[in-house]
C-alpha cells in the first residue's frame, strides 16, 4: 500500500482504513481560535506551506477584545487591518485637558496677581457689563430715548438704598444713549453730571446749568441764573435751537431746604414751553418722593419714579463672580462668597460693602501668608521644617487651602464691618451648646424650618461622633435647648414627651455660621452638605 510521506497519522486511525488524514503543523503552538464553519478560515489555519494573506499584509492583526467598537462576541475578522478606529482622546477632552494644564495657579505671594485681584474688587472699578440691574437700566434708557426722539423735556426720580447701582446705571445709560443717538440719526444730548453735596450753595445748581448751555454768558446784577433760564425757555429761540441737555443730579436730597424752593424750581424747568432739559435726580431716601411729590403734582411737574431695590444674596454672588471670572484661577471658596452675600443681603444689600469686605478678606490671607513665611524661616535654621514635614503638619491639602480666601478670612473681615450681639453670644456659649447650634444649622438647611428634639438629638450625636466628643443624654440636651431658648437663639415648643417638642432656629443661619467659623472643626462641619 502506498504511504504518504512526511505526514504523521493520528493514533486513532487504523492502518487499513481509507479516510482523509488531517496533516499536523509542526510549529509553535497557537492560541485557541474561535470556532467557525467557514472552510476558508479552516484552510488558512491548517495550511503550513502557503503563507497567509494576512501575514503578507502590512496591516497588523488586532485582537477583537482590544478594538474599541468590538465585543467578545464579535467575529474575529471584523476589524482586521482597520485603521479607521481612533483610540486617541476626543477633541473636547483634549482641549479641556490642555486648558487645565495651561491655566495658571492662583499665587497670592505674587504681588502682580494680588494687586490685579484687589483692583478688580475695587468700588471705583466699573464692570464691563451691568448685571442684576437690567430692568432698571432699560427703563431709564427708554425714558431718555423717548425724550431725545421727540425732543420733549421730562423729569425722572431714581431712589434706592446706598450701594444698589444707581450711579453706575446712569453712567452706562449715558454711554448707550450717545451711541444710540448717533446710530439712529438723532442729535446726541449734552450731559451735565453733578453731585449736589459738592455745592456750597443749593442755588448754585442753576449757575452750573447756565454755564453748560452758554459758557461765556455774563449776567447783570439784577438777573439771577434761575431767572435767565426761565426767561430763555419760556420764549421761542430766534437763533439756533440749543441741544437737549441731560442733567444727572446725584445726592438730590442735599437740595432740600426749609421751603424746598430750589428743588421745586429745578423740576419746574422741565415744564416750560420750550424747555430742552432731561432731568434725572438720584437720592438714597425712598420717602423723599412722598415728601415733595404732592407739591410737584400740584405744579404739574410730577416726575416718574424708579426704585432700585437692595441686592439679594444671589445677586451679590453673581456680581462678585462676574468680577472674579476674569481671572483664570480660583480665589475664593464658594462657601466664603456665600457667607459674605448672606450677611450683606440680610444687613443692607450694599454692594460696595460686599466689595470692601472681599478686599479686606484678601488682606487677611496676605497677612496670614506673611506670618507663615516668617514662622517657617525660624525653624528652617535648625531643621524645624523637616520635622514639620515628617509630622505631616505641612501636608498638601493645607498648603493648597492656604492659597485661597477661606470662610474664616471672610468671618474676620465681616467681624470688622459688623459686630452683632448675637455673634458675641454664640461665641461665648459652652462647647456642647455650640454643637447643638451647629447640628440645628445642618438639620434646617433646605426647606426644613423646624424639627423635634429627638431629630435634633440624632444630628447632635452624629456631629459628636465625628469629633470624638462624648454626647450628652437627650434630657440634658433638652435642658440646654431651653437655655438657648431663654437667650433668644432657639424656640422650643411644648409637647407631652420631651423628645417630641418642636425646635426652631430664631437667629439667622449666617450669624451662627459666622460666629463658629473661627473654630476649624465647626468650619469643616458646616461646609459639609
Amino acid at each position: 500500500m502506498p504511504t504518504i510521506a512526511a505526514v504523521r497519522r493520528s493514533p486513532r486511525v487504523s492502518g487499513g482504513s481509507k479516510i482523509a488524514v488531517k496533516p499536523e503543523i509542526v510549529s509553535t503552538p497557537q492560541k485557541r481560535r474561535f470556532r467557525s464553519n467557514s472552510p476558508t478560515e479552516y484552510s488558512l489555519v491548517t495550511s503550513a506551506s502557503t503563507p497567509s494573506p494576512m501575514a503578507s499584509s502590512k496591516c497588523k492583526w488586532k485582537s477583537p477584545r482590544r478594538c474599541v467598537t468590538d465585543s467578545p462576541k464579535s467575529p474575529p475578522n471584523a476589524n482586521r487591518g482597520d485603521k479607521s478606529v481612533n483610540t486617541s482622546k476626543s477633541p473636547v477632552k483634549k482641549r479641556l485637558l490642555e486648558s487645565f494644564i495651561e491655566k495658571p495657579m492662583w499665587n497670592p505671594r505674587d504681588m502682580e496677581q494680588l494687586n490685579a485681584v484687589k483692583e478688580a474688587l475695587h468700588v471705583s472699578r466699573a464692570p464691563s457689563n451691568l448685571v442684576c440691574r437690567e430692568v432698571e437700566h432699560n427703563r431709564v434708557l427708554e425714558f431718555c430715548k423717548q425724550a431725545v426722539e421727540h425732543e420733549k423735556a421730562g423729569s425722572l426720580y431714581i431712589c434706592g438704598c446706598p450701594g444698589t447701582g444707581k450711579s453706575l446705571s446712569m453712567e452706562k445709560v449715558n454711554k448707550v444713549l450717545v451711541n444710540w443717538a448717533e446710530e439712529s440719526g438723532f442729535q446726541a444730548p449734552d450731559t451735565l453730571s453733578l453731585n449736589c453735596s459738592s455745592l456750597s450753595n443749593t442755588s448754585d445748581i442753576f449757575s452750573k446749568i447756565l454755564d453748560k448751555i452758554q459758557p461765556r454768558r455774563k449776567l447783570n446784577s439784577h438777573t439771577s441764573p434761575l431767572q435767565y433760564l426761565q426767561k430763555m425757555f419760556s420764549e421761542k429761540q430766534q437763533s439756533a435751537v440749543p441741544k437737549m441737555l441731560l442733567i444727572v443730579a446725584d445726592e438730590l436730597d442735599n437740595l432740600i431746604t426749609k421751603d424746598k424752593s430750589v428743588l421745586h424750581e429745578l423740576f419746574m424747568l422741565t415744564t416750560l414751553p420750550f424747555s430742552r432739559f432731561i432731568l434725572i435726580g438720584i437720592a438714597n431716601a425712598i420717602d423723599l418722593a412722598d415728601k415733595f411729590l404732592p407739591k410737584l403734582q400740584s405744579l404739574n411737574c410730577k416726575p416718574a419714579v424708579i426704585t432700585f431695590r437692595a441686592y439679594s444674596k444671589d445677586q451679590i454672588i453673581s456680581i462678585l463672580q462676574q468680577r472674579l471670572n476674569a481671572f483664570p484661577f480660583k480665589i475664593f471658596q464658594p462657601q466664603a462668597l456665600e457667607l459674605c452675600a448672606r450677611k450683606i443681603a440680610s444687613a443692607s444689600g450694599d454692594m460696595r460693602k460686599a466689595l470692601w469686605i472681599c478686599r479686606s478678606a484678601i488682606e487677611m490671607l496676605e497677612a496670614e501668608i506673611r506670618d507663615s513665611m516668617n514662622s517657617l524661616d525660624l525653624p528652617s535654621l535648625h531643621g524645624g521644617v523637616c520635622d514639620q514635614l515628617r509630622d505631616g503638619v505641612c501636608d498638601k491639602p493645607l498648603i493648597h487651602e492656604s492659597n485661597i480666601v477661606r470662610v474664616d478670612h471672610l468671618a474676620i473681615a465681616l467681624s470688622k464691618a459688623y459686630r452683632s450681639p448675637v455673634v458675641d453670644t454664640i461665641q461665648s456659649l459652652p462647647q456642647h451648646q455650640q454643637i447643638i447650634l451647629c447640628s440645628a444649622v445642618k438639620l434646617f438647611r433646605g426647606k426644613k424650618k423646624d424639627a423635634t428634639i429627638g431629630e435634633l438629638n440624632v444630628s447632635y450625636i452624629d456631629v459628636c461622633k465625628s469629633t470624638l466628643i462624648p454626647p450628652v443624654g437627650i434630657m440634658e440636651l433638652s435642658s440646654m435647648c431651653r437655655v438657648l431658648g431663654d437667650q433668644g437663639i432657639l424656640k422650643v415648643g411644648k409637647a407631652r414627651e420631651e423628645k417630641l417638642c418642636r425646635v426652631t432656629l430664631k437667629v439667622d443661619e449666617a450669624d451662627v455660621t459666622f460666629a463658629l467659623q473661627g473654630i476649624r472643626f465647626f468650619r469643616i462641619c458646616l461646609q459639609k452638605s
